[in-house]
């Protein structure tokens, strides 16, 4: 299944853990598709990102399990998603915001 950059790439993640990453380690976090690999992840940010010609060293996928959630009698759970965390080249970085 061939999908856009943009269609992979679901957007960044910018919390706590995600900043401390981008200063110290050079890794970025995005949600990303539920059926994206590792491979489309990369291939999708390099093009993404093809003007200030970032390179990605590698990924990490973690698949988010959902979990239960109440309001009022009714019982329900929150969407199963996947993120993925990007490490690029030392010599590159991303202004997300």
């Amino acid at each position: 299944m061939l999908l856009d950059a943009y269609t992979i790439i679901r957007r960044p993640i910018m919390t706590e853990k995600a900043n401390s990453d981008m200063s110290e380690l050079n890794a970025y976090h995005f949600e990303v598709a539920r059926s994206a690999n590792k491979i489309e992840i990369k291939k999708a940010i390099e093009e993404i990102y093809a003007d200030k010609g970032i390179k990605v060293d590698k990924v990490r996928i973690i698949n988010k399990a959902p979990k239960k959630r109440r309001f009022h009698f009714r019982q329900g759970h929150t969407r199963t998603w996947k993120k993925a965390i990007v490490f690029l080249d030392k010599e590159h970085k991303l202004e997300l915001f």
